[in-house]
């Protein structure tokens, strides 16, 4: 007689954590050595000690970063990079595509998809070269994706890349490319919802209700209880979560570490201040500055960097915060058909998170043989052009008192990235440094004139008299007149761009430093 479903789950979430080899001493080694750090110091494990928690400059000056979500789930390519888990939940168009294209889960799982993760082409000093010419100053490779199939040396578990499909710790190499090029470089972390994500599994016959696979796709527990109330990782679970997330501090020495949503849950909070506490000593140990992104309420928001998922504020935000957004529309992984972002409506983007004092954390998604698809490339140099032109006014700036202004609306909140309206030439976003100000209208301003109405001759943002006009990339001389109605700055007859223009206005009473 079969087992019951719920037995069989329990046996595999056992034989996840305590059939491989040495396992739990290297745990228990790696938790030793947490607590240790801890109790160095400065940070203790507690929100009222992370609460003093400062983010470094380099991040606030940076403004513009490269996320790359690349994993055995690129091998499949369709449809997104949940594809390791919607290919076992019954009746979802990965399910269907899956036994028509591979076959049944019980003979092809996701598992038999590493082999074909082959990497062949994988070049980490292209790769960092492409993010070089495209002005991104930090680079933030997934380490682990909920698929629970590692992009490093990970000392946990075989499955990794370093040891199957490409047998290279690819965050090494990647690394040691991207700061040999002078950028940051960065990690992130999506491990936290392994415990559930390959659930769907375990309700028919496929492998991951094999014994045999149990330390890749275990523990593979419901998302939910029989309430409809999240799942909560047990304590062995946590630990492995824990060793794993802090050996990657150890062996990569990242500046930043990005976490996903399902750390907000109430297991993970003594967890989270104890890692938080690990990673800031060891940042200070480094002389480094370092920080962690979360997402909705996982951290006290003076604790760590508020991230943003596919979305951006409407607002000026006090504390620096971060939006993570993909290059292409539908996916964070490799798949065929994408579709793309267009490079002026991500240079927009990039100006009106800055001006309110955030930054961009923009995807990228390399095919399984280690290429970065042309498309994706041609957009990030583009980019890059506009950066070459008009970076001072982004890269090392702080926000001004008003972000902005002009008839067009961003629709806050996350997951609104192809929400809201094209930017106008009346669409204006500011930075500043000293008493420099940034004035980047989002478009070609119609009629060749500019109007800058947060600087009239009567506005309660400044007290200067405007002494100089300049547009980045060009070297036109301009003419201007504050009016009570605002700066009027007539435009050269040629655009020194495609995208977005900057205006240098100098000088403009500066806005106090944000935090």
């Amino acid at each position: 007689m079969p087992r019951p479903l719920f037995a069989v789950a329990a046996l595999l979430a056992v034989c996840s954590v305590s059939c491989r080899p040495g396992y739990q001493k290297r745990v228990q080694a790696a938790l030793r050595t947490v607590d240790a750090v801890v109790a160095q110091g400065p940070y203790q494990a507690s929100w009222d000690s992370l609460t003093r928690y400062k983010v470094p400059n380099w991040y606030r000056d940076a403004k513009f970063g490269i996320f790359i979500h690349w994993g055995v789930y690129s091998v499949p390519a369709f449809r997104n990079e949940w594809y390791p888990r919607n290919m076992y939940i019954q009746g979802s168009p990965e399910f269907k595509h899956h036994v028509a294209t591979f076959g049944p889960q019980s003979t092809f799982g996701y598992k038999d998809f590493i082999p074909k993760f082959t990497a062949e082409k994988f070049d980490a000093g292209h790769w960092a070269d492409v993010f070089q010419k495209a002005g991104a100053k930090f680079v933030v490779p997934v380490a682990e994706h909920h698929d629970g199939f590692p992009m490093y040396d990970c000392s946990f578990t075989k499955w990794s890349a370093a040891r199957m499909g490409p047998k290279r710790d690819v965050a090494g190499l990647l690394a040691a490319a991207v700061r040999a090029r002078g950028m940051v470089f960065g990690a992130s972390s999506h491990r936290a919802e392994h415990w559930w994500f390959f659930d769907g599994g375990m309700k028919f016959d496929s492998d991951v209700r094999s014994g045999k696979y149990a330390d890749f796709y275990g523990p593979a527990h419901d998302q939910k209880t029989p309430d409809g109330k999240q799942s909560q990782p047990d304590e062995a679970y946590l630990n492995d979560w824990l060793a794993r997330t802090t050996e990657i501090v150890d062996k990569y020495q990242p500046q930043l570490i990005w976490f996903d949503w399902w750390i907000e849950q109430p297991a993970f909070q003594p967890y989270l201040q104890k890692f938080a506490a690990f990673y800031y000593n060891r940042g200070s140990q480094w002389n480094k500055g370092v920080a962690i992104n979360y997402k909705k309420e996982s951290f006290p928001e003076r604790a760590a960097v508020l991230d943003i998922e596919r979305g951006k504020l409407d607002t000026l935000r006090p504390l620096f915060w971060q939006t993570d957004t993909s290059i292409c529309k539908r996916s964070w992984g490799y798949i065929q058909n994408h579709d793309y972002k267009t490079p002026d409506s991500i240079v927009d983007d990039l100006a009106d998170i800055t001006s309110k004092n955030g930054a961009l954390l923009l995807n990228i998604a390399p095919r399984p043989d280690g290429t970065i698809p042309e498309p994706q490339e041609q957009i990030l140099a583009e980019i890059g052009k506009w950066l070459a032109v008009n970076g001072e006014a982004i890269y090392g700036t702080r926000p001004w008192k008003i972000f902005g202004e002009g008839p067009t609306k961003v629709v806050g909140g996350s997951f609104k990235d192809t929400e809201g309206q094209p930017f106008t030439g009346q669409d204006i976003r500011f930075t500043q440094k000293g008493d420099t100000l940034y004035a980047i209208a989002l478009a070609w301003p119609e009629k060749g004139r500019l109007v800058v109405k947060a600087l009239g001759s009567g506005s309660p943002h400044t007290r200067q008299k405007v002494e100089t006009v300049r547009l980045l990339g060009s070297g036109a001389r301009l003419r201007f007149a504050q009016t009570a109605s605002g700066l009027a700055i007539e435009l050269p007859k040629e655009r020194p761009g495609d995208y977005a223009f900057t205006f240098k206005i100098e000088p403009v009473d500066p806005a106090p430093d944000t935090e």
